[in-house]
């Protein structure tokens, strides 16, 4: 059962409209679902409109970012709930905790980072959530050639690939998602303990 959707996607002001208007339908994708966003805490570049989307059809929205960058004014305070965490590494996990789900839209290296940890943890068996690499303008197209590339070399095991789910439109991640959250729900692994946040 998805009650909550984990999105990693670019803080940049500078990136074209595309994206902005990807991550702002995404939001309010979320929302219509019935689906909680769950989101880097920053209201800057894509994910300021991701999170607008989201209340803008009426979602909760919580937002989880490190303190110095709380420090530099850039926490959304109009999130339901905001949490603030002692530093990046904290951040990431509880992000992942808090997701049922996970979608990647295209970002920069602090967004794949994010990605390549939650793939790792599927791959490794951690965890069963799904991944969804939301492909806007193929964006990640360079990224899957290049697992193609170490699944030729056999660097990575077969199957590696299936763990992802690749669209390039924002309707088919949510109706994957929704075909996810009805599937019988598989045993969790064993509960990793969280650090604590003050």
């Amino acid at each position: 059962m998805i009650r909550s959707v984990t999105v990693y996607c670019s803080s940049s002001r500078h990136v074209d409209g595309v994206y902005l208007a990807a991550a702002d339908a995404l939001g309010r994708g979320i929302a219509r679902c019935g689906w909680s966003l769950v989101y880097g805490g920053n209201y800057i570049g894509c994910m300021a409109a991701l999170a607008d989307g989201a209340r803008a059809a009426n979602g909760k929205v919580v937002g989880i970012t490190p303190q110095f960058l709380a420090d530099k004014g850039l926490a959304d305070h109009q999130c339901a709930e905001l949490l603030i965490t002692p530093d990046i590494s904290q951040r990431k996990v509880l992000m992942a905790f808090r997701g049922d789900a996970f979608i990647a839209l295209p970002g920069g290296i602090g967004t794949l980072e994010e990605v390549f940890e939650i793939l790792v943890g599927r791959y490794l068996g951690c965890h069963t959530k799904p991944i969804v690499l939301l492909s806007i303008e193929r964006f990640y197209e360079p990224l899957l050639s290049l697992l193609r590339h170490g699944l030729d070399l056999k660097f990575n095991r077969d199957g590696l690939l299936d763990l992802l789910h690749v669209t390039d439109n924002v309707e088919s991640a949510l109706t994957y998602l929704q075909q996810q959250s009805n599937l019988p729900q598989s045993p969790p692994p064993a509960q990793t303990r969280l650090p604590r946040i003050e």
